[in-house]
């Protein structure tokens, strides 16, 4: 959507309010032994506690109220009572809601407890490639020209992006135009970000892959080639100048 009035940006100001909180209380409730259904359900009462419908229940009929992903799943994660946390876990929540007729859309990956498999690493550059794409968005600039930002800097580090996948716009839907915002340098795109637009954008940095596979349950995604990724996401909404970052107060920066 493109932001018009007081009122649109008080409705995505709210709505970014309670999947923000939502994945900031979920990483922080999150511990070993816990499921990851029993994790599901605390964000579900916090979305619930705002008034906010889960967006991909909503919009898809996801058989779960928030994503999360646990160590080689990549998306699309089924919250399960049988995936039990471990200690040292890479885990990614993805939380995205409904909230009078707004939507929003955030994610994060982190380390449970001790990084003892090493995959902080991993994380940190995440966070610090989402911070470096969204502070050059801004009304005129080259799509392709962030998704090669977000491929260069993750091979500076030593990593991969996923190319199947991708960040969108959204506002008055879970996923608008424009579509496929993705991570690396698409030749043939020739679209720029317009001011006032909201845009949901999201890295995908891994390990070892480059493509996304859907299992057999019909939801989650795993790597082409194994290994592991970490993925960040903000809504923001594109200005002349540095973005407005909506879900910011979700603290994947601290």
């Amino acid at each position: 959507m493109s932001i018009s009035t007081e009122s649109e940006l008080t409705g995505m100001e709210k709505v970014s309010e309670a999947v923000a909180s939502a994945l900031k209380e979920m990483r922080e409730y999150a511990q070993p032994g816990m499921t990851t259904k029993q994790l599901d359900d605390y964000g579900a009462k916090i979305l619930n506690d705002f008034g906010a419908k889960s967006a991909p229940h909503l919009s898809y009929g996801f058989p779960g109220w928030t994503c999360i992903c646990v160590n080689n799943e990549f998306f699309h994660g089924i919250p399960s009572d049988q995936r039990i946390l471990k200690e040292g876990d890479l885990i990614n929540i993805d939380v995205s809601a409904e909230l009078n007729g707004f939507w929003s859309d955030n994610g994060g990956s982190f380390v449970l407890g001790e990084d003892i498999y090493q995959h902080q690493k991993l994380v940190d550059a995440s966070k610090d490639i989402l911070k470096k794409a969204i502070n050059h968005i801004q009304g005129g600039v080259r799509i392709a020209a962030i998704g090669n930002l977000i491929e260069t800097e993750a091979k500076k580090r030593g990593y991969k992006v996923i190319k199947n996948y991708g960040g969108h716009g959204i506002g008055r839907a879970l996923h608008e135009d424009p579509h496929d915002l993705l991570n690396f340098a698409d030749r043939f795109d020739k679209r720029r970000f317009r001011k006032n637009s909201v845009v949901a954008i999201e890295t995908f940095i891994t390990t070892a892959s480059t493509y996304g596979n859907t299992l057999n349950d019909g939801w989650t995604v795993v790597g082409n080639k194994g290994g592991f990724m970490a993925q960040h996401e903000h809504t923001i909404v594109v200005t002349d100048g540095a973005p407005v970052i909506m879900t910011e107060m979700n603290g994947i920066w601290d």
